[in-house]
């Protein structure tokens, strides 16, 4: 009873948030600073309908002078809400195209001035990439990148997709990684306290000097940090459960 009375009153907060979100697009279309008021618009009730605990472990985030690229782990359709949460000021995201064909929600993400890309297009999605490395070098914002570019429904750290990798070393801005437990394998939307969700951002990792070349390595690096973080957050987590 108590998952389906949760699952209508997030239904009923979605489209709110939405038509909120869309106001504020409207009112101040591509302000570098809709999307982080959107995600906290979605995020804090929602969290709250959950039931879901969340600890906060970002001093680098909080502490880290923008411009950057923000590489979080994907974890589920729930991540809009976990993740929307810690935003920071100035900050845009990387999406895939057709999230622009949802009713509100796409219009809004559209007019929050995030980058949507057509992955089956190389021309489009190359010309993002250049708008966005031009954003980062020039405009004094950050870009928020799920870096494995699919949910792994709490099966572990996938591999990394390159995009947001070459667009740091392109722009010469540090990565910042951002972490969150496999809350997915313990979440229980038809308990009182629905999960418990951890949050951890790592110092950046600097690009300054690096070209393509260094690809890989920076790939790997970042991924190893990441795995290591995660399997961390899972064994705090469990203590807190």
């Amino acid at each position: 009873m108590l998952f389906v009375l949760r699952v209508l009153l997030l239904a009923a907060h979605f489209v709110i948030a939405s038509v909120i979100g869309l106001l504020i697009g409207l009112c101040r279309p591509f302000n570098p600073d809709n999307s982080r008021l959107c995600a906290r618009v979605y995020s804090l009730p929602a969290l709250r309908i959950m039931g879901v605990r969340v600890k906060l472990e970002i001093g680098d985030l909080i502490e880290h002078a923008r411009p950057a690229v923000l590489a979080a782990n994907h974890l589920s359709n729930h991540d809009l809400f976990v993740f929307g949460r810690v935003v920071p000021r100035r900050t845009v995201s990387l999406g895939k195209k057709s999230l622009k064909w949802i009713p509100l929600f796409g219009q809004l993400y559209w007019l929050a001035g995030n980058v949507l890309v057509d992955r089956g297009n190389a021309i489009q999605a190359k010309k993002a990439m250049l708008t966005t490395t031009d954003t980062l070098q020039h405009k004094d914002m950050s870009l928020w990148v799920f870096v494995e570019g699919t949910r792994s429904h709490g099966k572990g750290l996938g591999p990394f997709k390159k995009g947001a990798f070459q667009m740091a070393i392109n722009a010469q801005v540090p990565i910042l990684p951002v972490c969150a437990n496999n809350y997915t394998r313990t979440m229980d939307l038809n308990r009182w306290h629905g999960g418990t969700v951890i949050l951890r951002a790592l110092p950046p990792i600097a690009t300054t000097g690096l070209t393509l070349d260094d690809l890989p390595a920076l790939m790997a690096t970042c991924h190893a940090q990441m795995a290591a973080c995660i399997d961390e957050l899972d064994l705090e987590a469990a203590a807190l459960t």
